[in-house]
Parts: structure tokens; sequence; C-alpha cells
């Protein structure tokens, strides 16, 4: 392993040692006590944890599933899988599980009718339909038992770890589970991902068979910044809500699970919200190709000397009035040698606050530095050399 060379980066972003008392309760009050038993608020942009309690507690998601059964249809729209157009027959069971007849929520589908994909997604989304969710899980995988192994492949594949589906619909059933934290990651996988039908989350109403029907996130009628994303209900989960919001160019996402009703789930999600907004910030601090170190020097090259540069945007969220408290601190190979290939990494790029780190990305070569002729390079060799011995 190459020897790396530390250095505080000062002269990119101010490096101070800090506490939390320094930030100060002024600064940065306290997240809000919330009346739920799990919930996370997130950052939609940079994945950052403004605050959680239980956030890993696997929990009953109830019709929070729906998100990944909407979320594979648009998915497989986007790949060409699915035509959002093309008519899905209702069947007997999505009818008899989900229909009419149950006490479940349902978007009062006629079984053996034909009924549009992109009006299915509609239905699930708006009016959180059992049977919508059935018909379109068999149309895509033939029976809700598979198309419960595509929706477990996929989010293992986004990256939720604590979570198991046992169907489309969020309906008990044994081993069914989540927690805030994956759910907060399949909403940043919707709202990252999902641009062509990201909008319907928004959408108040829906109307099928001459029944229209409101859509059940509250904050929809409450804040105009809130676009999504899902509600839920079972006795076992209790009253489940993922909200989202933009205001300016910032995004948060918040799950709350487990609230004892649904005009408290709304006003918890809303106060999670409006705490996030009031006390963070998210920007960038660097564009992909910003100078971080200048004329490094490189080794058995035709060149003497390349600049280092950041590989990628660096967007952080941090406290707001903190952004001169971040620290940030470079760690580059002590020696490069040539060949160097351009956006070759060589480093990292570290950025903390409160001891707390923010982002870890690579540090790259700005150019191509070719390997120099023999006799140059013999000539580095024997410096190099000379070098170790009187050090």
């Amino acid at each position: 392993m190459s020897k790396k060379w530390v250095i505080s980066a000062l002269s990119c972003i101010v490096s101070i040692s800090i506490s939390q008392s320094i930030l100060g309760q002024e600064a940065l009050p306290k997240a809000p006590e919330i009346a739920a038993k799990s919930w996370i608020l997130m950052d939609a942009n940079t994945g950052f944890v403004i605050s959680e309690h239980n956030a890993d507690e696997a929990l009953p998601p109830a019709s929070l599933v729906k998100m990944m059964t909407t979320y594979i249809a648009s998915n497989q729209i986007s790949t060409g899988i699915l035509d959002q157009f093309e008519n899905v027959t209702i069947s007997d069971n999505a009818w008899a599980k989900g229909g009419a007849k149950t006490d479940g929520s349902t978007m009062f589908l006629n079984p053996r009718s034909q009924v549009s994909v992109i009006d299915l997604i509609r239905g699930i989304i708006i009016q959180s339909g059992n049977d919508a969710a059935i018909a379109l899980a068999e149309h895509i995988s033939g029976n809700e038992e598979s198309f419960s192994v595509l929706m477990n492949q996929t989010a293992r594949n986004i990256g939720m770890s604590n979570t198991f589906f046992s169907n489309s619909t969020g309906l008990p059933a044994d081993e069914m589970r989540s927690s805030a934290r994956d759910l907060s990651i399949l909403a940043r996988a919707i709202v990252q991902g999902d641009q062509d039908h990201y909008a319907i989350y928004s959408e108040k109403y829906f109307q099928h068979n001459n029944i229209n029907q409101p859509n059940r996130n509250r904050l929809l009628w409450r804040d105009s910044t809130v676009d999504g994303l899902k509600t839920g209900h079972t006795q076992a989960a209790g009253y489940c809500l993922v909200a989202s919001a933009k205001r300016n160019d910032m995004r948060l996402i918040s799950v709350v699970m487990g609230a004892p009703s649904a005009d408290i789930r709304a006003r918890q999600s809303q106060k999670l919200l409006t705490y996030g907004f009031r006390h963070f910030t998210t920007k960038k601090i660097y564009s992909a190709g910003d100078l971080i170190k200048k004329n490094v020097k490189v080794w058995f090259g035709v060149e003497s000397y390349v600049n280092l540069v950041v590989a990628n945007d660096v967007t952080l969220t941090f406290p707001k009035r903190a952004e001169e408290l971040l620290a940030a601190k470079i760690i580059i190979d002590e020696q490069l040698n040539a060949p160097l290939m351009a956006r070759q990494e060589v480093g990292r790029l570290q950025v903390s606050l409160t001891e707390k780190d923010l982002i870890d990305t690579a540090i790259v070569s700005e150019k191509d530095v070719p390997q120099s002729g023999l006799l140059a390079r013999l000539f580095d060799w024997i410096v190099l050399f000379l070098t170790e011995i009187m050090s």
C-alpha cells in the first residue's frame, strides 16, 4: 500500500475543531419529539440524515409497500419492458382480495375489465387501491408471489437491508417488514429515478368508474411544497406516512411509522419537514474539476507536476450558520508516479462537521502524464534513492 500524505484543506474550507456546544442551542435547536414508533428525516439530494428515531426497527409497512410496486412498474416503463398505455385484465383474484367488497382501500376495479398500466399506477398512488396493486403485480410477474421476489431483489439492489416484502399491497402477511430508513431509501430512489411519473404523487384526486377519490396524504392540502409520497395504515402498523417536500433547491424526505391517527401522522411529518428546512441547508461546495492542490510533483513523467482536482460535485447538508465550521482534509499518495491518466484517483477529500463524516470523495489527476524516457526515469530514480538515504 502506498504511503499517504495528509493535508488540512484550509485553503478550501476553514478547518476548526468544534463540539456540539459551539453550535449552541440557538444555532441548532433540538430535533422535535415525534408521536410515532419510528421516524427519519433525510435530505433527498445528499442522503444526509438530519434526524432519526428507531429508524432501523423492523415494522409492518402497510400500504407504504405500494411505493415499491409502482417503482418497479415505472422502471419497467422507462426500460421499455412495459408500455404505460397497454391494458391489463383485472383478475377475479385482484377483485376478490382488493376490490369493492373488501374493507380495504380500493380503486373499485371491475373484474375482467381492461385498465391501462398508467391508470393502475394512479390508482395505487392516489387511491391506494389494493386491487390495482394486485392487478399490476400479476400483469408484470404472473402472480403476487413471483412479484414479491422481484420486489425483494429490487430492495436489495437499492440498499434496503431491513425489508422483506410478501405481497404488492402491504396487506398483513407473515414476515412482511420494513424500516423508516429503508423506506427513505426507496423514497429517494423514486424521487431521483422516476422523473416521468413522480408528479402523480402530488395529484390530489383520481376518478375511476365515476368514483372520485382523494389522495390520503393530507399534507398535499396543507403545504404547497409537499408533492408526495404515500400513506399507509393497518391495525398492526398504525398510521404511516412517507412525505417529500421541496423548497428552493432543497428537497427533504420524512418517514413516520406507527403514529396513532391519520391527523397525527400528518402533523408529525409536517413538524419534521419544518425543522429540516428551518435549521439546515444544502449547498454545493465543490464542482467536479475544481482545483484541490496545484503543481504536485510527479516522478518518471514527461511532465514534473500535475494539478489535482475533485472528481465529482460535492454537495453537503449541514446546519445553517455552520458552514465556517466544516473541517476538510486532503489525503493523497505521498509519491505520484507516471504514467498517470486523467481522472485517475490519487487521493481522497474528506469533509466532516462536529466529528461527523459528511463525505469522502475521490481526488484525481487533472490530465494525463505519460511516462518519460529511460534516461529521465533513471535520473528520477537516482534522485529518489539519494533522498531516501539522506532522510
